[in-house]
């Protein structure tokens, strides 16, 4: 799987955008970053394991941003985790 996060991928020229795909860490108190050290990894993993399952050869304009916060009502605590999001698309020489 090719990964950009311009619009562009080298070496390829894509041959048509299939749709916007997402992906999120898991939630994590609001004032903090993911307790998992590797969050980025494992988002990125399965924004390719989306874009896999729809059969795109590249995901292009990858982004990260916080999700909305959340507040669960019983703790009172506040929540957010992290978005990965792109387009998968096709290749016009899938490599």
């Amino acid at each position: 799987m090719r990964i950009s996060s311009t619009g562009a991928i080298e070496g390829g020229r894509v041959l048509y955008t299939i749709g916007k795909i997402e992906a999120a860490s898991t939630w994590h108190p609001a004032h903090g970053s993911p307790l998992q050290e590797n969050w980025r990894e494992l988002v990125l993993r399965e924004l390719i394991r989306k874009a896999e399952d729809i059969d795109a050869d590249a995901i292009i304009r990858v982004d990260y941003q916080n999700d909305d916060v959340i507040r669960i009502d019983e703790t009172g605590m506040k929540l957010k985790r992290v978005l990965a999001t792109g387009f998968a698309v096709k290749l016009s020489c899938a490599a």
